[in-house]
């Protein structure tokens, strides 16, 4: 079976898992009326709070470039992240974005590759790593509030993964071993791609202020994105306070960043379902936040979508973008 046979079962798998353990838990009558009832008013500013974080966030990968020595216009890397969400509706969750983001902006600065996916890779690193900050702060705040016990477990893995990745990207003493791992990848003539964009990664350990700065935007800009998750439910009627969302959230990010299924289908609303329901929330209405929040991304990813019909009909915008850039 090939490569992409396996891919496409295992796909099919999780999706169908997932899908059976929701219908499994939730009326479909009843979810339906709950959605029908949601409250307008929640739901934009749950769509607010998400769109006004991507200029932060570009911005962050605007100072990622610059560090060594790539240098683009705001509007521009705000456009590439709009693009990419509406990517992300067709490709594996925010890696297919994410995937975008890094060919676009090697096309526009030739021989920049490995430094346009060192960015966005390093940008999703410590996405992942603010994301296990905000977690842990999420359990001292529901800590004795609600019985979320089961899902420490779940950050343990997180943080010892993103601890050992840390440790191998940015030691000296590590680098001389995994050299070695190019012998195993030179067959598939991956190891010289692997080692160039390695080296790229790790020549960012010189900029530790600009990594911490890029940390603590990131932080913020995830803090703001977890208001938009509670706003969905309140938009459905769950009367929980921000608190348990602070544990919530952070989770759903990292669950949402591995490729299980095309934009998280099926992943998410069983998330949803699941961590709602440890905490008191019958599984209609946390399908239906898990549902309206997944309404709120593709609705962001509507400027994106916008802006690739503009592009295609007025190709040589995107040349013009890009001479400007190379001048």
């Amino acid at each position: 079976m090939s490569r992409r046979a396996i891919r496409v079962a295992a796909t099919l798998l999780v999706t169908g898992l997932c899908t059976a353990y929701v219908l499994w838990k939730i009326d479909l009558g009843r979810t339906w009326r709950v959605l029908a009832h949601a409250d307008l008013s929640y739901f934009l500013v749950a769509l607010a709070l998400m769109v006004v974080t991507i200029l932060p966030m570009a911005w962050r990968w605007q100072l990622l470039l610059r560090a060594k020595g790539v240098h683009d216009e705001l509007p521009w890397l705000t456009r590439a992240y709009f693009v990419s969400y509406a990517a992300g509706q067709v490709l594996p969750t925010s890696v297919g974005g994410d995937a975008v983001r890094i060919f676009e902006t090697a096309r526009r600065h030739p021989g920049q590759g490995n430094t346009a996916a060192a960015s966005v890779l390093l940008e999703r690193a410590i996405g992942g790593a603010a994301t296990l900050m905000l977690a842990a702060v999420g359990f001292l705040l529901a800590l004795g509030r609600y019985n979320v016990g089961a899902y420490l477990w779940i950050e343990g893995v997180f943080v010892v993964g993103t601890t050992v990745a840390g440790f191998l990207l940015f030691s000296r003493r590590v680098r001389p071993l995994l050299a070695r791992g190019r012998r195993i990848l030179a067959p598939l003539r991956l190891d010289r791609l692997v080692a160039d964009l390695y080296a790229a990664l790790h020549s960012y350990r010189d900029n530790i202020g600009v990594l911490l700065g890029v940390t603590v935007v990131t932080l913020s800009v995830q803090a703001v994105r977890v208001l938009a998750i509670w706003c969905s439910g309140k938009a459905v009627g769950i009367d929980l306070s921000p608190r348990p969302y602070y544990v919530m959230g952070p989770l759903l990010f990292l669950v949402m960043l591995v490729p299980f299924t095309v934009n998280g289908l099926a992943v998410r609303e069983s998330f949803f379902v699941s961590f709602l329901g440890n905490v008191g929330v019958d599984a209609d209405r946390a399908f239906a936040a898990g549902f309206l929040f997944f309404v709120v991304t593709v609705a962001m990813s509507a400027p994106g979508a916008l802006i690739l019909a503009w592009e295609g009909l007025h190709g040589g915008s995107r040349r013009r973008m890009a001479g400007e850039a190379d001048g």
